[in-house]
């Protein structure tokens, strides 16, 4: 029966989300794509709060970011995969020169890594650095800082945006540019990127409705459109892109919620199925998955519904990489929940028992099915 790897990050010490925290570290699990039965490998321990976790595109190595309250800088720690068993080889760490790390991702080329700080220390604290990039070495050991940025403004959101908040980092496909989401001034900010040295050139920024509150993105795999979240007002943005000129346009935002009152939700995760048709974002305290059908002529997502996550506060969520099963982390239940996708409708059934596992906050996939 074919199955895979897959790591899930939590959060194991006190960070101001998180009710009780309950990890231990990063948890290596081999799932069963057929049954949906998973066995716990692993837990990689010494490693605080790797809140965000990512393997690297080409499966030999996984990265994990450490986000905890108080630090003036995060840490980004790197560690080799052994396929066979799932174990995690320490190799090396770099702190993040900013403060509550959200989140990273790999370039194309597989040689850099960037991160994306939240910011929760006052904005006077050092070294306050929004963005940085990191070389990675083919083994997947992680180099010294080449690059870094500070963003500035803030939003009309005094509580949530008294200054700027940066919450993904991704490049374009061609690896010609970075782009970073910014919760905290309502933008998406685009810089050039020197796939050589690593070094960012500001190139331009699309703003978006205030008060949005633009969280994570993700770029359509075929065609030239991005989707973003929007945190704050639970909105889905549609957007065209244009790739020779690093630009981006706001075609449509669309909710991501059914009509009436859901008071404190928040979205958080977003992930395309893959071949492109439809698309899937979280709605926390709503815990649901709603889910968007794509036109493939116009790009503009369209709400289909929303389907219970079967826990409490879905933080993250993942596509297998054959992407037939969605994984989904319940922060607040301790457990992952499995949904499969159907391709014709977008329809997500869950299928298989929840998976325990403490305070979990981000779920990635190894690329390898055996």
């Amino acid at each position: 029966m074919p199955s895979v790897l897959f790591y899930v990050g939590g959060v194991n010490r006190g960070i101001g989300y998180v009710a009780k925290p309950a990890a231990k570290g990063i948890a290596a699990f081999r799932l069963n794509l057929e049954t949906g039965a998973a066995e716990l490998l692993g837990i990689t321990e010494g490693i605080d709060n790797p809140t965000f976790v990512e393997v690297a595109k080409d499966g030999k190595s996984l990265a994990a970011v450490s986000e905890v309250g108080g630090w003036n800088e995060g840490l980004i720690t790197g560690y080799a995969i052994d396929p066979a068993s799932g174990a995690l080889e320490y190799l090396s760490k770099q702190p993040t020169r900013g403060d509550y790390t959200a989140h990273f991702s790999h370039d194309n080329s597989g040689r850099f890594v960037g991160i994306a700080n939240y910011g929760g220390l006052p904005i006077t604290a050092k070294p306050n650095k929004s963005i940085a990039i990191y070389p990675r070495a083919a083994d997947g050991t992680l180099g010294s800082l080449v690059a870094e940025v500070t963003h500035n403004g803030k939003g009309p959101d005094a509580a949530r945006q008294d200054r700027p908040h940066a919450h993904c980092i991704r490049w374009t496909a061609d690896n010609k540019f970075v782009v970073v989401a910014d919760l905290g001034i309502d933008k998406l900010l685009v810089y050039r990127f020197d796939a050589q040295t690593g070094a960012l050139t500001p190139h331009g920024e699309t703003v978006l409705p205030p008060g949005s509150g633009p969280r994570h993105f993700v770029f359509h795999p075929t065609l030239p459109y991005a989707y973003l979240v929007n945190e704050m007002t639970c909105t889905l943005a549609s957007l065209a892109f244009d790739a020779a000129n690093g630009t981006f346009t706001l075609l449509s935002s669309a909710s991501t919620l059914p009509p009436g009152g859901h008071k404190g939700t928040s979205g958080s995760a977003i992930g395309i199925a893959a071949g492109g048709k439809h698309i899937y974002v979280g709605n926390r305290v709503h815990d649901s998955v709603a889910g968007f059908a794509i036109d493939q002529t116009t790009g503009i997502a369209k709400f289909i519904g929303t389907t219970p996550t079967g826990g409490r506060i879905p933080r993250d969520f993942a596509f297998d990489p054959t992407g037939q099963v969605l994984a989904v982390a319940n922060q607040e239940s301790d457990c992952i929940n499995l949904f499969r996708y159907q391709p014709e409708t977008g329809a997500l059934i869950p299928f298989g028992a929840p998976i325990q596992t403490g305070s979990p906050t981000a779920i990635a996939f190894h690329p390898t099915v055996r």
